[in-house]
């Protein structure tokens, strides 16, 4: 049975995870949307978090993971810890928010959602990228018509940092490397604006000098009439296009980064009127006529993830980024790793019933 404060009928929320994404990310967008209230956060740094939050309590993470005075929890950790701090939270009785990825593989991912479903629980995860500027934009393109049938969709989300750092991301082991960083990002992009893709052709290298785990990664999803390509490195500099979409008509293309994170870095609340303000247009091509024009994107606003997720807490309906969403990514990711090893395009594999979640 859920119990939820009484004052302002507030959904109290364990944050678990304070380092870069917790700080940066999380907490500043929770903190943004009534009816959330952090009151619990899960780190073993208590002195960081009481410079923002002198009143929470602070535990370890399997405490806040169970904690009583917790309706949702968000798990913002390394990645190896999210299947059972997830797991601990379900079992609990909480809602339960997983920032990406989803878990280490697809047999984990399921499981949770066995769990969920058992404790009658909303589970999802933060794809935070289908609130920025860029996939606003792209979706408000796809939406017009103006490039006619799409045919081929480009996504890259490139890095410069030659020198390779002593990190959990770098370090070889569990839900290292750049793809399994990057690669849930991208894909989800996909699956938001194409549905879900029939098989992965993958390749993965470890291009900078001393890269214990991949650091560059370029995948083709395979659509019936659709070619997608995602692309990470960290060995890129300059300004090229991050999105393209070329159809029978036109093309378009985006320059760029959505601006929230390094808004959010430097302490911009979501609630700044200029917060997620893209002044980069996106351009378009007209294939017959040449034509140039630019078409400035909506601002970007990932506060709206919190503000949904709260909607669908009280009301008990479906989170922002489904369940399925979430497992659909985890099926791609594995079957790219798959691709790469193996040097073959590989179907994605989905059971019957995931599958005709997507049809409908």
């Amino acid at each position: 049975m859920r119990i939820m404060t009484e004052k302002m009928n507030r959904i109290r929320v364990a944050l678990i995870g304070y380092g870069y994404a917790g700080r940066t990310l999380h907490a500043p967008l929770i903190q943004s949307v009534d009816g959330l209230l952090v009151s619990v956060i899960g780190s073993r740094k208590p002195e960081l978090v009481r410079e923002k939050f002198p009143d929470v309590t602070v535990c370890p993470a399997e405490e806040a993971a169970s904690h009583p005075d917790v309706d949702l929890v968000v798990i913002a950790t390394p990645n190896e810890s999210h299947f059972p701090l997830a797991a601990a939270a379900l079992r609990s009785g909480k809602d339960v928010v997983i920032d990406k990825p989803f878990t280490l593989n697809l047999e984990e991912a399921r499981s949770l959602r066995v769990m969920a479903e058992e404790n009658g629980r909303l589970l999802t995860v933060f794809h935070n990228r289908r609130w920025e500027s860029e996939v606003q934009a792209a979706a408000n393109v796809l939406r017009s018509g103006v490039l006619g049938d799409v045919t081929h969709f480009e996504c890259r989300m490139d890095r410069f940092r030659p020198e390779v750092r002593h990190r959990w991301r770098e370090d070889p082991g569990p839900g290292a490397g750049l793809w399994f960083d990057l690669g849930p990002h991208l894909i989800d992009i996909s699956l938001h604006l194409f549905g879900l893709p029939l098989a992965v052709n993958a390749s993965f290298a470890a291009l900078r000098s001393g890269s214990r785990t991949d650091d560059w990664a370029h995948v083709q999803l395979v659509y019936d009439r659709l070619r997608v390509i995602l692309h990470a490195t960290l060995l890129a500099s300059g300004d090229g296009p991050r999105s393209i979409l070329h159809g029978t008509k036109a093309s378009w293309f985006k320059y760029g980064m959505d601006t929230q994170e390094s808004q959010l870095r430097v302490g911009m609340s979501p609630l700044d009127p200029s917060f997620g303000r893209d002044l980069v247009p996106g351009v378009i091509f007209d294939g017959v006529s040449q034509v140039r024009s630019e078409v400035l994107p909506p601002a970007g606003n990932q506060r709206m993830y919190y503000v949904a997720l709260r909607n669908a807490v009280m009301e008990r309906k479906a989170p922002p980024v489904l369940t399925r969403d979430a497992i659909a990514v985890m099926a791609i990711l594995q079957a790219s790793f798959e691709s790469g090893r193996t040097g073959s395009v590989v179907p994605i594999s989905l059971g019957e019933t995931e599958r005709r979640e997507w049809e409908t």
